[in-house]
């Protein structure tokens, strides 16, 4: 007998490429389960499906930075603060990605590099060994959302937020929709989704200078002066990045409601006569809307 629950949550993470760095993302989960009757006639109840199951899913791997674990281009080690660790990467067509962190912001996905079969696999096994005895097997599916448009992958982190959005590197894959003058604009669209592909969303007001930084020894050594560094404690610990590529500093904090704001005042400064209404998302099926 088989049990399905789609769109039974989304995930929002980013992880770590060797050829675009760090990668926001967004995947919707779809899940069936295969096994016997239980003594309520059946397979698992939904209600345990969609609390239980699904808290195991976003524990593992949602509002984390997936590493993939096998890459030798990827370098992981205690830090010196408790239960935090240092993060080294080295993608192949950009500069280094140095980070210091709680080790709950990462997830180590045994692979060489991040893709939907690797993080399948890895979820599959986590949620195996929490299933009843009747529950024989269990099926993931993980896909992005289909977005009929322009689209970007941005990865960034919220440090007054006493959840998971705190984690520094984080991240989304959203779609936005731009009105200029009451009129939808797939130009104005495409321009900012090209301008944050794969981008890393950082506050200026998290921004330290290179001595203040907390990074191993071989992220230090490596750092260029074209390295930007942030940093800021929130609930969970102390969190620290050094990027250089694919990078915007922004001047307000990144949450959803703030970026559409950024965007609209981004776009009324260079058309002051114009009206514009950004509707910004954050993932799937949620978001923010600006008025200027």
């Amino acid at each position: 007998m088989q049990l399905f629950v789609n769109d039974l949550t989304v995930i929002d993470f980013s992880y770590l490429c060797k050829d675009r760095g760090v990668v926001g993302e967004s995947w919707i989960v779809d899940v069936v389960l295969s096994g016997d009757l239980n003594a309520e006639s059946m397979v698992l109840d939904f209600g345990i499906v969609k609390k239980q199951i699904k808290a195991i899913i976003d524990d593992a791997v949602d509002h984390k930075l997936l590493l993939p674990t096998n890459d030798e281009n990827l370098f992981i080690e205690n830090s010196g603060r408790d239960k935090h660790v240092y993060v080294d990467f080295y993608p192949v067509q950009l500069s280094s990605i140095h980070l210091q962190s709680p080790q709950c912001a990462f997830a180590q996905i045994p692979d060489d590099k991040i893709t939907e079969e690797a993080v399948t696999r890895y979820l599959t096994g986590v949620i195996k060994a929490q299933l009843p005895e009747n529950v024989k097997a269990i099926e993931l599916t993980l896909r992005p959302e289909a977005i009929d448009g322009f689209y970007y992958h941005y990865t960034h982190g919220l440090k007054k937020h006493d959840g998971n959005c705190q984690r520094i590197a984080h991240g989304h894959r959203s779609k936005i929709n731009l009105y200029e003058n009451s009129i939808r604009s797939l130009s104005l669209e495409k321009k900012w989704c090209s301008r944050w592909q794969d981008i890393y969303l950082a506050t200026d007001s998290d921004a330290i200078n290179q001595q203040q930084v907390e990074l191993s020894e071989r992220g230090r050594q490596d750092l260029s002066s074209d390295h930007q560094c942030f940093s800021y404690y929130a609930p969970q610990g102390r969190f620290d990045i050094a990027i250089k590529d694919n990078l915007e500093v922004v001047d307000c904090d990144s949450t959803v409601e703030l970026l559409a704001d950024y965007i609209a005042r981004q776009l009324k400064a260079e058309h002051p006569d114009n009206s514009y209404k950004v509707v910004a998302f954050e993932g799937v099926g949620k978001g923010a809307i600006s008025h200027v």
